[in-house]
């Protein structure tokens, strides 16, 4: 479908209020991923239980609150060619100049005071890291499509999305951040932590502070895949340290991948190990999400939650090297899972883009220079909402 005719069905499913997620996955090496779309027939809401289900799902940040899912079965699936990748290299890399917020003052004042009662608990021995988040309202005049479109030029190394429902509104965001992603028995997660702004180099130094938080977030997913029942233990395989660009930002990022065991369906388990992540919650984490709901002043709903394909169908040809070669007019078909944590995302109500924005916090944390993280993670997402 050319891209026109894309975006033109899009329009028509938001006036008509039935649910649809259209989204592309990040780059991989030089290829740019499609950008699909799964529309729903009606408007009827259905929940996740147990993670056997097939579609597109959309979970919040609290884990003890159901996720929502679009079924392969009641939906349909489309997909443009067009890849956007001539308008991305066309792209501004600097984000607009956006006018003073009179309430911007008293929001860093907040923020600041937040943080410093996250250290501050944090040298009590409460908490060995905790996240903070924050929002903020940026009025805007793109429709939502052409927001979307944005983002797509924008970001060709992130999960680009936009889902709506009407349980929830509409959501869009280039996340950089995979929670997992499994096919067969392989399942492949990151530890993503540190964040510094992207200057046409990726050769970059990082501070104590960002090395620290990277391996607090490392060791917490390691450890909790190493205590479970559900992976092949020898098979755990941690990288180093590396840094990855995502949009004008960089960061941190560690990648780790194993075997689940064999005779399992152990996707549920393996994503209740892995969410809420230390990279946007915390450690302990019970203590930092308790911390993170009775401290924050704002519900983050599905901001630091996650969404992506649930078991969906995927065609693996055969290896045409094979000897047999009447087996190469076959080919498997095996069940794949590609779920994105969410983060640099908005939710679109009525022209107003609400920004959501956070960092990690540990005992090193300066409370000032936090608040200038947020400061530009925001500044990187207003630049989608100008034209």
């Amino acid at each position: 479908m050319n891209k026109d005719n894309f975006f033109t069905v899009l329009e028509e499913q938001l006036d008509k209020g039935f649910p649809f997620a259209a989204y592309r996955k990040p780059m991989h090496g030089e290829k740019m991923e499609k950008t699909k779309a799964l529309l729903q027939q009606d408007n009827v809401t259905h929940y996740v239980e147990d993670y056997k289900e097939s579609g597109f799902v959309f979970a919040p940040f609290d884990n003890e609150n159901r996720g929502l899912i679009i079924p392969s079965e009641a939906a349909e699936e489309l997909f443009t060619e067009y890849t956007f990748e001539e308008d991305h290299k066309n792209v501004k890399k600097e984000g607009p100049n956006f006018p003073p917020n009179q309430l911007r003052k008293l929001a860093r004042v907040e923020h600041e005071n937040l943080v410093q009662k996250a250290v501050d608990k944090i040298k009590e021995g409460k908490l060995l890291k905790v996240v903070i988040s924050r929002s903020e309202n940026v009025q805007t005049q793109l429709k939502v499509i052409e927001i979307f479109k944005n983002i797509l030029k924008k970001y060709n190394s992130a999960f680009v999305y936009l889902w709506f429902h009407p349980e929830t509104g509409i959501w869009m965001g280039a996340t950089p951040e995979t929670l997992v992603s499994v096919e067969r028995n392989r399942f492949e997660t990151m530890a993503l932590a540190g964040t510094q702004a992207f200057h046409d180099t990726l050769d970059v130094q990082w501070g104590d502070k960002e090395k620290e938080e990277q391996q607090i977030v490392t060791n917490s997913i390691v450890d909790g895949l190493q205590k479970s029942e559900i992976i092949v233990p020898d098979k755990l395989q941690v990288s180093e340290a590396y840094t990855a660009k995502a949009g004008n930002l960089l960061h941190l990022r560690t990648d780790i991948n194993g075997n689940l065991k064999a005779g399992t369906s152990a996707l549920k388990q393996l994503i209740k190990s892995l969410h809420p992540t230390p990279a946007v919650c915390g450690l302990p984490k019970d203590a930092a999400k308790r911390f993170i709901l009775e401290n924050e002043g704002y519900h983050r709903h599905f901001y630091s939650g996650f969404l992506g394909e649930l078991n969906l169908k995927r065609e693996i040809k055969r290896n045409s090297n094979r000897r047999n070669q009447e087996n190469q007019a076959y080919a498997s078909i095996s069940r794949s899972t590609s779920l994105f944590v969410n983060l640099r995302c908005m939710k679109i109500r009525e022209g107003t883009a609400e920004l959501f924005t956070g960092g990690g916090i540990t005992k090193d944390s300066n409370p000032s220079l936090e608040w200038e993280e947020t400061v530009n993670k925001a500044h990187t997402m207003k630049s989608v909402l100008v034209k």
